[in-house]
């Protein structure tokens, strides 16, 4: 194998798949990156046999080849010639010599044929949507998947696609995130469980453009196309919670209220709450007015803020970060959130539409 090209490009490359390199494994070579050369295109890719991606860059191969490099030492050295031309070189002692300016580098490679195989999938069964929708749905969801082992099938966010939309559904047992995004077209009617980490690396590849995404589905396995970009990542197998019936149809209190200020309101409030290592803030909605209250044994916080009410009026806790994680991801001005009793899961919604649905369960106060 013989190859020149930018080191701009290859840096580029190394980084994004190097996401996929595994950590923590008795097999060596899955800390490996593997290397292709093939007419005019160097295919780059790892994977930790649940993770996979490839990307592919322009070339000139001057002879074909393949060959698996470390990838944390190769993707650390690339890095550092991002600014360079350069060429790479594989001789029989199974060494790639990475040439650059007036110097170069020797590594020892793996043997190519004990990596495994890049998993492919054979379906026709696929939807699509914009960057900008499916990097919506990851981003303002995936904070709420459960990060413990004790369910491992909340560790994955659910995609249950429909004629026109897909839903994202991610909940840890204290809230629940429901996002709604238009598609462009699909053949999918169905459900499947992502992994929260797959989620989380295809994102960061994911650019906020109007460009469309095919995203392929079969039995075991999920692949995001993304140009010249292939992530692949396995499926969570199981039933997923039955989540709508977590949902109530109706709210016997309903606010109106500036997103901005609450958040404000609720950060200042859990640095004090905090310190009593709780997190708790309570809520006293009374007519148009929100008084937001945080103790600990260093003094005590009260912030009001002007809301409209529909409803009763209601006394009610929550731990601060759940909804301050929420809100992040909203860019509406204002937002409603709607109650029932202080034992029962609020929701935040958007003051129009569907978008978002955010539900998250109160503190109990004794």
């Amino acid at each position: 194998m013989q190859i020149i090209c930018e080191g701009l490009d290859l840096s580029d490359a190394v980084i994004k798949v190097s996401k996929a390199i595994a950590n923590k494994t008795t097999n060596p070579i899955l800390e490996g990156i593997k290397l292709v050369a093939e007419e005019e295109t160097l295919t780059l890719s790892a994977t930790d046999l649940d993770l996979s991606i490839e990307k592919k860059i322009k070339a000139e191969v001057k002879v074909a080849g393949e060959t698996v490099v470390p990838g944390k030492f190769f993707s650390e050295f690339i890095k550092k010639l991002s600014n360079e031309k350069i060429e790479l070189e594989l001789n029989d002692k199974n060494q790639l010599k990475i040439k650059y300016i007036d110097s170069e580098t020797y590594i020892q490679c793996f043997v190519t044929d004990e990596y495994p195989s890049f998993n492919s999938i054979e379906t026709n069964e696929y939807f699509s949507l914009t960057c900008n929708n499916l990097k919506n749905l990851i981003n303002k969801s995936i904070f709420s998947v459960a990060v413990d082992e004790s369910r491992p099938i909340l560790k994955g966010t659910l995609f249950e696609v429909g004629q026109n939309s897909v839903k994202a559904v991610a909940l840890d047992g204290y809230r629940l995130a429901l996002v709604t995004e238009p598609i462009v077209n699909s053949t999918i009617n169905g459900g499947v469980i992502i992994p929260a980490r797959s989620l989380a690396e295809i994102a960061k590849l994911l650019d906020d453009s109007d460009e469309v995404v095919n995203v392929y589905i079969d039995n075991k396995y999920l692949m995001v196309d993304i140009g010249d970009t292939k992530v692949i990542s396995r499926t969570l197998e199981g039933e997923f919670l039955n989540y709508k019936q977590i949902i109530a149809n109706e709210y016997t209190t309903e606010i109106t209220i500036n997103k901005e200020q609450i958040t404000d309101a609720l950060e200042r409030a859990s640095l004090l709450s905090k310190v009593g290592q709780n997190n708790l803030v309570k809520f006293d909605i009374k007519e148009n007015n929100l008084t937001l209250t945080s103790n600990s044994e260093i003094g005590n916080i009260k912030e009001n803020i002007n809301i409209t009410l529909n409803g009763k009026d209601i006394f009610i806790a929550f731990n601060a970060r759940y909804f301050m994680e929420a809100f992040r991801t909203i860019n509406d001005e204002f937002v409603k959130i709607k109650f029932n009793s202080a034992s029962n899961p609020c929701v935040v919604v958007p003051t129009s539409g569907e978008e978002y649905l955010y539900l998250i369960l109160p503190v109990r106060i004794i």
